[in-house]
């Protein structure tokens, strides 16, 4: 009964760990150490790498990419490192993702997930973040359009879980993660329908 409570209390701990640290916001903070812009006020006004890229280069996106997947990638590799199950590994995960679309300490109005969802995929099966990583290559480089490289790598996400983990919590967690970043790009799905997505 000990051990249930324990495992219990250290999965809501590392659940609101990994919230919280996806809640801190890598584009607000770059900007602001950059001397840029607030990347909420400008461009698409979205916190992410592709609207920082916009107006404050390559070098600010970067830093903004690599805090994204960081922020989603620590807080799963924490969990392994304490031995957790992958009921814990899937919860951290989305927490970690949701803490970057809707982050506590900005209003709850962050980006749009792709970067963060990469870094925990990436914590939990690098397997499964290669071929999502080149999925996204494959699609960016051919057409040129990001937002279409990220839907359609978010559409396959959970059949590359189901393919290379087969763990229905895992592709349920991949599930859920895919459906939010659809969700979180239904403004771009309605400029690449009408042939306005840049």
């Amino acid at each position: 009964m000990y051990r249930g409570l324990i495992i219990t209390t250290l999965t809501i701990v590392l659940t609101i760990i990994a919230y919280l640290f996806g809640s801190v916001s890598a584009a607000i903070i770059t900007c602001k150490l950059m001397g840029l812009p607030d990347p909420r006020t400008v461009g698409s006004n979205n916190p992410g790498a592709t609207n920082v890229k916009r107006f404050g280069g390559k070098k600010a996106a970067a830093i903004t990419l690599f805090g994204d997947m960081l922020k989603g990638f620590l807080p799963v590799i924490l969990a392994l490192g304490l031995q957790s199950n992958e009921l814990t590994l899937a919860l951290v995960a989305c927490a970690a993702f949701l803490g970057h679309c809707y982050p506590i300490f900005f209003g709850f109005k962050g980006g749009k997930g792709v970067a963060t969802a990469f870094g925990v995929i990436l914590g939990i099966s690098w397997p499964v973040a290669l071929l999502m990583l080149l999925t996204w290559l494959l699609i960016a480089y051919g057409l040129k359009i990001s937002s279409l490289s990220a839907l359609v790598t978010a559409v396959l996400a959970p059949f590359y879980f189901w393919w290379l983990e087969g763990s229905i919590i895992l592709i349920s967690m991949g599930s859920f993660i895919s459906i939010m970043l659809i969700w979180r790009h239904r403004s771009n799905i309605q400029r690449l329908l009408q042939g306005e997505e840049k």
